[in-house]
């Protein structure tokens, strides 16, 4: 798998350990007040990708790290 640039919605939903629902509820409500935005995603046609690049990315900008004592 990580050879690929681009997953679809089931792989993208296991890599990030989102649902497949979560991610697809993202993509049609967009960003919503008290929500966390959902990855970045590529439409080409009728199907949906998420670049892995993307996800890193979006993953990272959602890490918490626990202050020292």
């Amino acid at each position: 798998m990580t050879n690929k640039r681009a997953l679809s919605e089931i792989e993208a939903a296991e890599y990030t350990g989102l649902s497949r629902s979560t991610l697809r509820q993202g993509r049609m409500d967009g960003q919503r007040e008290g929500r966390i935005p959902c990855p970045p995603h590529v439409k080409v046609g009728r199907k949906v990708l998420y670049l892995i690049e993307d996800l890193d990315g979006w993953l990272e900008s959602h890490r918490v790290t626990m202050g020292a004592a």
